[in-house]
């Protein structure tokens, strides 16, 4: 502990001499509240009685053992999740997480009462949430469309299971004084090539139109869409393709979501950023980690990842956007899954938090871009770490690879014997 102290003590003066005040940095990072998504704990199975498969381009690898079986021991692996990452963050729930007590009810007649256990929970443990229509795993979207399908009848249910789901996510706002983000994705698309890329596009306008009807209190609910460039099963085509939702979100005052893992493998969501801030009021992350495609691999300590921390911080866009996390690997791990993730992304807007945008825009502004590039990969260099850990200390948290023994700890004692 001693040794720490004293390094962050040393690297306070160290970022003081470039006008960078740390204690103003962890203050800053303190406000922030990630959203982490409650499907790692269970390989998005959720909780319905229905017994479907993953479908929708959802799939999970890896059988590591530990996997939550019901909302208690998900719940109790959040429990120690959140205990290891600094501060008080959110949860984001899917509508399959209803709890029904092995009574079937449709998705379109979800209510409020079906979440009551995740809002006393939420309420106990002072966590905001952020909720999501479940658009796949269930027979109507066998077709591959949901809100988009020819079927009236099929975009009809779709249409009121995002209805309840609004009205559920601002059952949740209102109960926990914070508002829900409820966000929509459907996995709508094709994977060959179609001949009409237009008319699904088109009902998916009048679907969405009736979803959004109704207004609901800001202060309760606010409404994102979410875009994604292809999916398993819809390689050639999606329907809510970045332009498409890009136009909606603009045209009718939506947040608009951007995944990280839901473009090209070359095109990055930090460029968008300040493009998008430019249009629409406030944005949605979900940030993961693709490979190759939107494998939602844990999120590292990327250079995307940093990027991203980047022109949140140097575009002043903090208090109009909402971090969400979304990945699910079930070949580690799953409460290291979430602390890790959760944990870099902290790290990654530190990082950007402890940077002298001053001094490196007047290089920039004045055009000597040698002197920008020598100072950045110098900025490298700083002990970023040592504050950090003094961040993690300061919410007593276990600091670096210590983190790992309450992990291993618990998965001897409890998972292990989850069958």
């Amino acid at each position: 502990m001693d040794t720490l102290e004293k390094a962050y003590a040393v690297a306070k003066e160290q970022y003081a001499a470039y006008g960078v005040d740390t204690e103003a940095a962890l203050a800053w990072l303190d406000k922030i509240q990630l959203s982490m998504h409650c499907w790692q704990g269970d390989d998005v199975a959720g909780l319905e009685s229905t017994g479907e498969a993953l479908s929708g381009g959802i799939a999970t690898t890896g059988n590591y053992p530990g996997q939550a079986r019901n909302g208690d021991e998900l719940r109790a692996d959040l429990d120690l999740a959140y205990s290891l990452i600094p501060g008080t963050h959110r949860i984001n729930l899917h509508a399959s997480y209803a709890e029904t007590d092995g009574v079937v009810v449709p998705r379109n007649e979800l209510r409020p009462e079906h979440f009551s256990r995740w809002a006393d929970w939420a309420k106990d443990k002072g966590h905001g949430v952020d909720f999501n229509p479940t658009f796949f795993s269930h027979p109507l979207a066998a077709s591959g469309f949901t809100l988009s399908d020819v079927d009236a009848g099929i975009r009809q249910y779709w249409i009121e299971h995002a209805i309840a789901c609004r009205e559920i996510g601002a059952a949740f706002g209102k109960t926990l004084g914070t508002p829900t983000v409820t966000n929509v994705w459907i996995p709508d698309g094709m994977k060959d090539v179609p001949v009409d890329r237009l008319a699904p596009r088109e009902r998916l306008v009048k679907s969405l139109d009736a979803i959004f009807e109704k207004e609901i209190d800001p202060a309760y609910n606010l409404d994102a869409v979410e875009c994604k460039l292809f999916g398993l099963g819809s390689e050639s085509y999606v329907v809510g393709s970045h332009e498409f939702y890009m136009g909606y979100a603009v045209s009718r005052g939506k947040l608009l979501t951007l995944d990280s893992g839901h473009f090209h493998p070359t095109e990055v969501i930090s460029d968008k950023l300040s493009s998008m801030f430019l249009y629409v009021d406030e944005i949605l992350l979900h940030v993961s980690r693709g490979v190759r495609w939107d494998s939602d691999h844990v999120v590292t300590l990327n250079d995307e990842l940093k990027a991203i921390a980047h022109e949140l911080v140097a575009g002043n866009f903090l208090d109009r956007v909402h971090i969400g996390l979304d990945y699910f690997d079930a070949s580690i791990n799953r409460i290291a899954a979430w602390s890790i993730g959760m944990r870099n992304t902290q790290k990654a807007l530190l990082m950007a938090m402890l940077e002298p945008l001053e001094v490196m825009r007047s290089f920039e502004n004045a055009g000597d871009y040698t002197k920008r590039l020598g100072f950045m990969e110098t900025w490298n260099e700083m002990p970023f770490g040592a504050v950090w850990n003094q961040f993690c200390l300061t919410h007593g948290v276990p600091v670096g690879f210590d983190m790992m023994k309450p992990i291993s700890d618990y998965e001897e004692k409890v998972l292990s014997k989850r069958g």
